[in-house]
């Protein structure tokens, strides 16, 4: 049996990396999916096309998920189209990253805005309908550097602390209508992003990983299936590191 037949999620940045394998493993454990990106190219209409193939329905809808009129409206017309949402996996996330002593106010707003902000815009406008089915999983993705911190990257290392923060705080609140709220905390794993950096970069991450390779987006799907399966029925307000044993 399918671990997520039946249900519907909702993944903000869902048309790459992250976002996008996550899309790609619910669909294929059954789950109609609807993601979202700031604009709906090529690229994500050949995701939802992907998704469709594994026999379940799929949309795109372009969202901007650090704006929470835009977040409300995209929820407003995913629910026209799904009638519900039973998952909720807050994916949309930048970098801009510098020494603080050089980082702008625009970038540390950025990210904050995007990674942060949006978390609070999504699950405010879907807690309304996971309520009312008294049911409901919330994943957040956040990271290690929020957990231990990074160099360069206080704004990142900051939303992503505070996605933690916030998403503790969702599943006190929830828990009592059986709604689950967990985040997840990936290391180095290896997407578009990573990809750009040179080998004797990616060799230095790997020493410092016990399981010696970086992690994959499939890793972090893996986990996130569990997270929105009724295999989880009993875990909330916790953060799984998905690292490899970088931050333990």
């Amino acid at each position: 049996m399918k671990l997520l037949e039946g249900k519907i999620a909702l993944i903000t940045g869902g048309a790459r990396g992250i976002g996008k394998a996550i899309a790609v493993e619910f669909a294929k454990q059954g789950c109609s999916v609807a993601f979202t990106d700031l604009a709906i190219d090529d690229n994500a209409q050949m995701l939802e096309k992907e998704l469709q193939s594994y026999g379940v329905k799929a949309k795109a809808y372009a969202s901007n998920a650090a704006s929470f009129e835009s977040s409300q409206q995209t929820v407003a017309e995913i629910l026209q189209d799904f009638a519900t949402i039973d998952i909720l996996v807050n994916n949309a996330g930048i970098t801009k990253d510098a020494l603080l002593m050089r980082m702008t106010e625009e970038q540390w707003d950025a990210v904050i805005t995007v990674n942060l902000k949006s978390a609070f815009n999504l699950t405010k406008s879907v807690q309304p309908t996971m309520l009312k089915q008294r049911k409901g999983s919330i994943i957040n993705v956040s990271s290690v550097v929020g957990i231990g911190g990074n160099a360069g990257q206080t704004n990142y290392s900051a939303s992503k602390a505070g996605m933690i923060g916030f998403t503790k705080s969702i599943a006190k609140e929830l828990g009592s209508r059986n709604i689950r709220s967990n985040a997840i905390a990936p290391g180095f794993i290896m997407t578009e992003m990573t990809a750009a950096l040179s080998d004797s970069v990616i060799d230095d991450w790997k020493k410092r990983i016990p399981l010696n390779r970086p992690g994959t987006p499939q890793d972090v799907a893996n986990v996130c299936v569990f997270l929105a399966s009724d295999l989880s029925d009993y875990v909330t307000g916790q953060v799984i590191p998905i690292c490899g044993g970088l931050e333990m």
